[in-house]
């Protein structure tokens, strides 16, 4: 099957896991561009693999790209997507799918009209713990799940917001620790409980980082639709980055993660579940190890024509739920979706 030509847009501190990923896909994959605003790492990615690189996205917009991965500033992702797109080119974009859910939409709405594939990355849920946990769940193993709850409790000193002219802003960044670290643990519940949400009521709070306007912590009550009703607390006051944990607890038994450890306990009976893909971090452990196995899924969705497992869809649904979050706590009441989206510069005032 013909190799796939790839380009990537932002040659940061995420685009190692790419750079492990062409290498890992090399049967898959050709890498012919790398973009970035600041040529010398574009230029430093791009002498790995022997390919073309510029300052200016719309340079590839012509050069018979078939995926672009977009690896930049949150209000980046549907600028960027909706131009390739647009040219005949698929993307996969790290998350979150934007910054807003009009953003999300024009770019469900463009994916539509061009026919092209729209993938979000969620990493996290391509482990063998979380596959094989959803597939206890689905088969009823548990019984009815009931309640959920995740915890995050990371660092992110001043040093990570300096020389950023993104990270720690609403209109940039869309929030804080929910948009950018907590994320994760928001998709994974949901996937894995596979229900869409009724009824979301949370706060945010800024106490520990007065050098940006956004939360540093946050905690809230999510109603699914099935029933499962899920708590969240997030932070990144502490002084580490502590093991996320997930717990779902089942009429049956009970069952988790501990970062990408899963464990089960049912039938008195307690289990682990190593992930035992041949997978190695490329970056901090928190990024997890499974960015290579989900570009693997979308290189294929694209050869086959099969479906996005992770798509603009379920991008979309996972901020939909961050951004519920943010709602509630500017309105101080419970948010039942669909909701209308609103300004950062409202929640900005309000909310914290």
């Amino acid at each position: 099957m013909k190799k796939l030509r790839a380009a990537i847009v932002g040659c940061g501190r995420i685009s190692v896991c790419y750079e492990d990923a062409f290498v890992r896909l090399a049967d898959m994959v050709e890498p012919v561009y790398a973009i970035d605003k600041e040529l010398n790492l574009a230029k430093a990615f791009a002498d790995k693999f022997g390919c073309n690189y510029t300052t200016d996205f719309d340079e590839i917009l012509d050069k018979d790209i078939d995926v672009v991965h977009l690896c930049l500033p949150h209000y980046l992702h549907p600028v960027m997507a909706i131009k390739a797109m647009r040219a005949g080119i698929h993307v996969l974009t790290e998350k979150p799918i934007g910054v807003s859910l009009q953003d999300a939409d024009e770019m469900l709405r463009v994916e539509k009209e061009t026919g092209m594939k729209l993938g979000v990355i969620f990493q996290t849920r391509y482990t063998k713990s979380v596959e094989k946990l959803k597939e206890m769940i689905t088969r009823g193993d548990f019984g009815k799940i009931t309640t959920a709850r995740s915890i995050l409790t990371w660092s992110r000193p001043l040093d990570y917001y300096e020389g950023n002219d993104w990270k720690g802003t609403w209109d940039k960044e869309g929030g804080g620790v929910l948009i950018d670290q907590a994320i994760h643990s928001i998709d994974r519940v949901r996937y894995m409980l596979g229900s869409d949400v009724e009824w979301i009521e949370g706060s945010v709070h800024n106490y520990a980082h007065p050098f940006v306007k956004v939360e540093d912590t946050a905690n809230a009550a999510i109603m699914f639709q099935n029933g499962c009703l899920y708590s969240l607390y997030a932070c990144n006051t502490y002084g580490a980055d502590s093991p996320i944990t997930i717990e779902l607890l089942g009429e049956k038994g009970r069952l988790g993660l501990i970062q990408d450890m899963g464990y089960y306990e049912l039938d008195g009976v307690y289990a682990e579940i190593r992930n035992t893909y041949e997978t190695t971090n490329v970056g901090p452990d928190y990024w997890g190890s499974s960015h290579h196995i989900q570009i693997k899924d979308f290189y294929r969705s694209i050869q086959t024509g099969s479906p996005v497992a992770v798509d603009g869809t379920e991008g979309r649904k996972t901020l939909e739920m961050v951004k519920g979050i943010y709602l509630s706590s500017m309105k101080r009441e419970r948010v039942y979706l669909p909701f209308e989206d609103v300004h950062y510069e409202a929640i900005n005032k309000e909310a914290l």
